[in-house]
């Protein structure tokens, strides 16, 4: 769910950054269905996810949530991110948030043809109500939370995740503090190995 996260860590690669947004939608040989950017995207999707849920800071703030949310503590860390990159956008990119959000819009929209239709229905949504310029505000993660919680198959409870985040807000800063300078240097880091053949 940490869509902004992911296009941050694209890096300015539009293809890539197609391929890091669908990496939860495709399945079987993404080499032979796309073009060679677009499967380093999908890779560098997967990969970013595994090391984010194997960093010990974030592994710290899932133990917080998971007594009041069980196993919806991954997604609720995943949009805490979201949340911490959009409030301090400034500190790690030169151009506005609502300019690099269009931005996004454009480089997918671009390439709407190959979007998987399970996405593009999440995108529609997605730049409709500006998701990547809103969570950057405890009222945009209650919105966002609270949307999740309805589509949710069981009792999520993540209607009530914007409201942990605000009481623990320095735990939680603390953390991702701690854990997405890594994450942006193994993102980096990985992208020029898979551009490498590595």
């Amino acid at each position: 769910m940490n869509f902004l996260a992911h296009a941050y860590l694209s890096f300015d690669e539009p293809k890539v950054m197609v391929g890091n947004f669908i990496g939860d939608f495709v399945r079987g040989d993404i080499e032979k269905r796309f073009e060679k950017e677009i499967a380093y995207g999908i890779i560098l999707h997967r990969e970013i996810d595994e090391f984010t849920d194997s960093h010990h800071a974030v592994k710290k703030a899932q133990k917080i949530l998971k007594s009041h949310f069980g196993r919806y503590a991954l997604v609720i860390t995943d949009m805490y991110s979201d949340y911490f990159l959009s409030k301090y956008w400034n500190q790690y990119d030169d151009r506005s948030l609502v300019e690099f959000s269009h931005y996004v819009y454009d480089v997918l929209e671009a390439h709407r043809g190959i979007l998987p239709n399970k996405f593009l229905h999440i995108f529609n949504y997605m730049k409709e109500q500006n998701w990547l310029a809103c969570y950057g505000t405890i009222d945009g993660m209650k919105t966002a939370f609270t949307s999740i919680s309805r589509r949710a198959t069981f009792n999520s409870k993540m209607e009530f995740a914007h409201i942990i985040l605000e009481e623990r807000h320095e735990i939680f800063k603390s953390c991702f503090e701690e854990f997405f300078p890594d994450l942006v240097t193994f993102s980096r880091k990985r992208l020029t190995e898979l551009k490498s053949g590595i």
